[in-house]
């Protein structure tokens, strides 16, 4: 009982020091100590957030883990993996209804790759999306094509270039994340490009752009002159 008081009273300290500062006083183990609070009672969560970290590498890597490999740490069950994996995937659809909502208007190469970057944060596995601008090129819809593990993605162009038509898209981009860490598109990726160009443009709808995000980077197809 004395055991689990000393905890508490740790416990409470932390949130109280959350609530008055913000996240950005807490070092990555203490944040991570203190989510873990809400999936593991009546322990210390400050080892498991080390060996988590440890395991990962960071606060990112915790973030962009699998529940499957999250549950290879030694103390983390699967309400403990799924509260981790929540959190990113919170974020993204957050910051995607923002951006639907704001109607924010994607004419450029940064802006395109911000949009892309704000959907693959923290993200694990391999994914492609589709972006239906309007006539001014603001965002009316984005669509997920495909989910695949990492480096693994299989990109149906029929469908694409038919919820592009579904969403009565003026212009659309597409865009998809490396996990593994090369920005660099693959001959795989500049086939589908064309293919979904040549699909798109037969429906009057042009394709401006294929973003690749990985981490904080981004290649562009249009920058690098591969949309012709």
């Amino acid at each position: 009982m004395k055991q689990e008081n000393v905890h508490q009273g740790h416990r409470e300290r932390l949130r109280k020091e959350f609530i008055s500062l913000g996240a950005e006083s807490f070092s990555e183990v203490r944040a991570l100590e203190l989510l873990l609070f809400y999936a593991v009672s009546r322990r210390d969560t400050n080892p498991l957030a080390h060996a988590l970290l440890d395991r990962f590498g960071s606060l990112d890597g915790v973030f962009a883990a699998s529940v499957e490999d999250l549950c290879q740490v030694d103390g983390v069950g699967e309400s403990t993996a799924v509260l981790i994996r929540l959190i990113p995937e919170l974020y993204r659809k957050s910051e995607s209804e923002r951006t639907l909502r704001e109607r924010k208007i994607i004419d450029s190469t940064a802006a395109a790759a911000q949009l892309a970057k704000s959907c693959f944060a923290g993200e694990s596995c391999e994914r492609f999306l589709l972006f239906c601008l309007d006539a001014k090129k603001s965002l009316k819809k984005r669509e997920e094509i495909s989910r695949g593990v990492v480096n693994s993605v299989n990109v149906d162009v029929r469908r694409t270039a038919e919820l592009a038509l579904k969403n009565a898209s003026s212009a659309c981009i597409v865009a998809h994340n490396h996990p593994d860490g090369d920005v660099l598109p693959s001959q795989e990726d500049r086939e589908v490009t064309k293919r979904l160009a040549e699909a798109l443009g037969v429906l009057g709808i042009p394709l401006l752009d294929h973003i690749i995000v990985s981490g904080e980077e981004t290649f562009s197809f249009l920058d690098a002159g591969l949309m012709a």
